[in-house]
């Protein structure tokens, strides 16, 4: 991942404790299941009558499961205690995961700003060659009154009301604009 850290004094014991509770717990947990096997094994007729040393070979194994039990729960401890250590200690890897996440965003958004700009020049592009197209054609063909034209505004009939029709996409062409030069 990367390059080895160097750690402080105390993160450095802290983490040479973490080891040894960790082999130690595993030490304990094989162990008493070693001891448990071993009493698990009928042995030949000693000194203790049978039912005396199957009571004692029955405690015996309940303590030894109690002390792996502990053992397992102590693991789990431990677990949670790196779980902590980690998430308190590891700023670098944090700090590296936020860095990453703003070079995309801010990759992402020149791209969105480009393809805004390149919007923006080609509505504007189509627009003036619509507006030429029109007003060519408007002197030749038949259209509106004159006296309701005004240099550079096509217009279109609603409803016997002459209307600018350019205005609405002059204006969203204006809007688009202010938010790319307000976004930068």
């Amino acid at each position: 991942m990367a390059t080895q850290r160097v750690l402080p004094q105390s993160k450095e014991s802290l983490l040479q404790n973490y080891n040894k509770r960790l082999k130690d717990d595993i030490r304990s947990i094989l162990d008493n299941f070693t001891e448990i096997i071993k009493t698990a094994k009928v042995e030949d007729e000693t000194q203790v009558s049978r039912a005396t040393q199957a009571e004692q070979d029955h405690y015996e194994m309940h303590v030894r499961a109690a002390n792996i039990v502990r053992a397992g729960e102590s693991l789990m401890k431990l677990v949670s205690d790196l779980k902590q250590f980690l998430i308190l200690n590891d700023f670098p890897s944090v700090n590296e995961a936020i860095s990453n996440r703003n070079q995309q965003l801010r990759t992402l958004q020149e791209e969105c700003d480009k393809k805004l700009i390149s919007l923006r020049d080609e509505i504007a592009i189509d627009l003036y060659e619509l507006e030429e197209e029109y007003y060519s054609s408007s002197r030749t063909v038949g259209g509106p009154p004159k006296q309701h034209l005004t240099p550079h505004m096509p217009t279109q009939r609603i409803q016997s009301t002459w209307v600018p029709r350019s205005l609405s996409i002059v204006t969203s062409t204006a809007m688009a604009a202010a938010l790319v030069s307000n976004h930068k």
